[in-house]
């Protein structure tokens, strides 16, 4: 699949320190060795790096809630361990992008509350500005936000591309779910390499 730079988009899910850095507060899932394990942050600079070459925008998808996780809900377990954990809080090192991952000058950053980068934010409007019909997805978590995204993206009517190793999880076997049933009709599978590759 060759990706057209004037159509396409590139967004980084999550990818915040307390998500998947050492002393961050989902540490203990087996999320950093995951990601370490993926090289996810440099298959992902690697990624970020060439579509900024080639003027592909890159969206930071970043999920930030209020001290207390006011707002976010409770019945589901994943809103539940946010507020428990306190992670992910603004202002706090825990929400800021991991290192060498920050946003550069011309990328869009979003903010959202919700697993899905299109739910409640203006991703899709930005990305019909621009005129985007494919998107690159990126980040964490595979299963959770990753796979939120790309099913609306594809609701949405986006040809989504996941990076298969630019994007982690808790484990291999969460990953392998993520990747080989939910997105089944859902996305292109590529690795970085065949990414990079095909930005032309």
């Amino acid at each position: 699949m060759k990706f057209d730079v004037n159509k396409t988009a590139l967004l980084i899910v999550d990818l915040q320190n307390d998500n998947l850095s050492k002393g961050g507060k989902f540490e203990k899932s087996g999320a950093v060795e995951h990601a370490k394990k993926q090289n996810v942050v440099e298959n992902i600079k690697l990624i970020s790096q060439k579509a900024r070459d080639r003027g592909i925008p890159v969206f930071h998808n970043l999920f930030v809630v209020e001290k207390g996780a006011k707002g976010i809900g409770d019945r589901a377990p994943i809103f539940r361990a946010i507020a428990e954990t306190g992670s992910i809080v603004r202002g706090t090192w825990g929400a800021e992008p991991v290192d060498g991952l920050e946003p550069k000058e011309g990328d869009f950053v979003i903010e959202k509350s919700r697993m899905s980068s299109f739910n409640g934010t203006p991703l899709d409007t930005l990305l019909r500005g621009l005129g985007i019909d494919t998107i690159i997805v990126t980040g964490v978590w595979t299963n959770m936000a990753v796979e939120h995204t790309c099913r609306d993206g594809a609701d949405y009517g986006y040809n989504v591309v996941i990076a298969t190793d630019g994007t982690s999880t808790i484990n291999e076997e969460w990953q392998e779910a993520a990747l080989n049933y939910a997105m089944n009709n859902i996305a292109t599978k590529m690795t970085t390499e065949e990414i990079v590759s095909n930005i032309l």
